[in-house]
């Protein structure tokens, strides 16, 4: 018997009036998936689109459909472990969804090279998460996940979004992804238009040039979203839990960086003083668990996912140039050494390093459907954000 799906996830994976710009989409990807099925080779349709812009809900449309549909062998797959969770819990609330065709890729990919299993098609969300290299810790001995599931598969839906970046061993840009496409069949469908958020376009653009180390500009107030900036993390975490009583699902993000106090990994500015996430085995996304108000949310928790509110304290790794007038990236105070680890293969730069540092913190600003809340820890860079909020200028 099929459970009722969970309203959170029902509201931010599926929608009831999809938009026109998503039907034509998703008419698209259907007429490129037809062709791809009858073809004598591989082919690849690239979903692309910034964060918010409604990818998810355009993918699950189309897992709905192929997924819950005997004549096609599918899969599901998403190098996430709480997107992952999610989209299990999903299946198991989809009529006709077999929950088990729902795989993290490495699963997929050494379950079917094992027992000779091809595949219809393959669905992968956040597909810049595959692995673009070897990864034998983490059971991958392959050399590149998308060519393996292209290996296994007639047609292989992938959902790209090349700012969302931030590991060298996920490392993915056009050229590699081209590359690694070669000469199979593939089509690009791209979205553009914002969703996630009841922000304007300008207002998500002063996210992206923030993140951009462009000049800081006044936030426009042309919307009904909310945007403020606080001098202490201590009271915007008040004004977060006064938000999460009122509508739910608002929460504390950060970057990291912060140094260690008396062995204590947290988040300490002020009088703030909370643990970070911490990775759960259990089946509730740490975004939806209620105890998750008293932790810092990070890229490893929320990617993929939708907040009401978010309260997001810039962390050490970033700090003010009064000169340029430009937030900037300092990648020797960003703790995380995953995004550092060198790769054969590609050597990177320090602008590529902070490049993925700003992704980051461009990916959470980006969480909160109806607000959000801004400290930063270097006090330069806290001044100036005060400053334009208080006068504009």
């Amino acid at each position: 018997m099929t459970k009722p799906m969970n309203k959170v996830l029902k509201a931010q994976f599926f929608v009831d009036d999809l938009s026109d710009d998503q039907k034509n989409v998703i008419t698209n990807i259907n007429a490129y998936i037809k062709q791809g099925l009858t073809g004598k080779t591989s082919s690849v349709a690239i979903i692309e689109g910034a964060a918010g812009t409604g990818k998810s809900v355009v993918l699950m449309e189309l897992v709905r459909q192929y997924m819950t549909d005997k004549r096609y062998k599918t899969s599901l797959v998403v190098n996430h472990p709480e997107l992952y969770k999610a989209y299990r819990e999903m299946g198991s609330a989809i009529p006709n969804m077999n929950v088990s065709t729902i795989r993290r890729p490495t699963s997929l990919i050494n379950y079917a090279q094992k027992n000779h299993e091809k595949y219809d098609i393959i669905f992968v969300d956040e597909a810049h998460l595959l692995y673009s290299k070897s990864e034998p810790y983490a059971h991958y001995r392959g050399q590149n996940q998308l060519t393996d599931l292209m290996n296994l598969a007639k047609v292989v839906v992938v959902v790209y979004d090349f700012d969302q970046v931030f590991q060298s061993k996920m490392y993915w840009d056009k050229k590699l992804l081209f590359k690694t496409i070669g000469n199979h069949p593939y089509k690009q469908f791209d979205m553009n238009f914002q969703y996630r958020m009841v922000a304007s376009d300008e207002q998500v653009k002063w996210m992206n040039d923030l993140t951009e180390e462009k000049p800081i500009k006044p936030f426009p107030d042309n919307s009904d979203f909310e945007f403020k900036v606080f001098d202490k993390a201590g009271e915007m975490f008040e004004k977060i839990k006064e938000q999460n009583k009122k509508y739910g699902m608002s929460r504390m993000v950060a970057t990291s960086g912060f140094p260690r106090i008396d062995g204590r990994h947290n988040v300490e500015m002020d009088t703030f003083n909370l643990p970070w996430d911490e990775w759960d085995p259990q089946r509730t996304p740490w975004a939806k668990r209620e105890g998750s108000i008293t932790q810092v949310g990070t890229i490893y928790t929320l990617q993929g996912f939708d907040l009401n509110y978010v309260g997001m304290v810039i962390g050490p790794s970033f700090g003010y140039d009064k000169e340029t007038d430009t937030m900037t990236v300092i990648p020797e105070k960003y703790s995380h050494k995953e995004v550092f680890k060198k790769r054969k293969d590609i050597k990177f730069s320090r602008d590529e390093y902070k490049a993925f540092i700003a992704n980051v913190l461009n990916v959470l600003i980006k969480r909160g459907k109806y607000g959000l809340y801004l400290t930063a820890y270097d006090d330069a860079l806290r001044a100036r954000l005060l400053e334009l909020n208080e006068t504009g200028k």
